[in-house]
């Protein structure tokens, strides 16, 4: 068992959120119990996954997408106030953890796909993602199918660039935007979560590999590296509660 209000100034310091100003806010977003004894971890806010974090027991769920954003509005209609009553009702903390949870060099989404890939990371791009390199360069086409293996996932791919892959830039989840940066700074892949309409085109207008690899499943493993880090280090129970998004 620990304090609620500890485990969330741990997350909070240990993410550095004041250095990634987000669109919402970040850390607790709905107060729980003052104490945790079981921690759950999900990719997304859901009402699905708080009526199966209150038939688990879970006391704090820790998600890279929370409820409370600035572009959606403030009214509590139907659908919000179903979803808060399943949280009330699990008397279960919410903490959210977005930009700073891609970002993070150790525990982040995109240093740990960059492990899960084998690129050796050389340090950051575009402040939110990570560029690197191979050991050993390889065919986009073996690259693309690691990412579809290690992601359980075919991506879109639109292999546009050099004959092999050695330099690789990272952003997971809605980054595609990106890609015109990464070709700019010499990359010959660019990986991301999503598509956008434009990305077929500008890959093959600027000489690059394009791929996607869903924003879900890009977005899978920061949360649980920060559930197990915390777990660690308050004693705590954790489990990744899964909620497969084909997106």
């Amino acid at each position: 068992m620990a304090r609620r209000d500890d485990v969330i100034a741990f997350a909070d310091e240990l993410l550095d959120l004041p250095a990634y100003p987000d669109y919402g806010p970040m850390g607790m977003q709905v107060a729980g119990a003052d104490e945790v004894t079981k921690i759950g971890c999900a990719v997304s806010a859901s009402l699905e996954l708080f009526e199966r974090a209150e038939a688990a027991g879970t006391d704090l769920l820790l998600v890279h997408h929370g409820l409370l954003w600035d572009n959606e509005p403030r009214t509590i209609d139907d659908r919000m106030r179903r979803k808060l009553e399943a949280l009330f009702r699990a008397r279960a903390t919410l903490a959210a953890y977005h930009l700073a949870l891609d970002a993070h060099p150790e525990i982040g989404n995109n240093a740990l796909l960059a492990r899960e890939l084998g690129v050796n990371v050389d340090g950051p791009f575009a402040e939110l993602g990570v560029g690197g390199s191979l050991v050993e360069p390889v065919e986009p086409t073996a690259f693309t199918a690691l990412v579809a293996a290690q992601l359980g996932r075919e991506p879109t791919a639109f292999l546009e660039g050099p004959p092999t892959v050695r330099r690789v830039a990272i952003i997971s989840g809605g980054a595609a935007r990106y890609v015109t940066q990464a070709a700019a700074e010499g990359y010959d892949l660019f990986l991301t979560g999503e598509p956008a309409e434009p990305s077929l085109q500008a890959a093959r207008e600027l000489g690059i590999h394009f791929v996607a690899g869903g924003h879900y499943a890009t977005e899978r493993l920061g949360v649980q590296a920060l559930a197990a880090l915390i777990g660690e280090r308050f004693e705590l129970p954790w489990e990744f509660i899964e909620l497969p998004n084909p997106v």
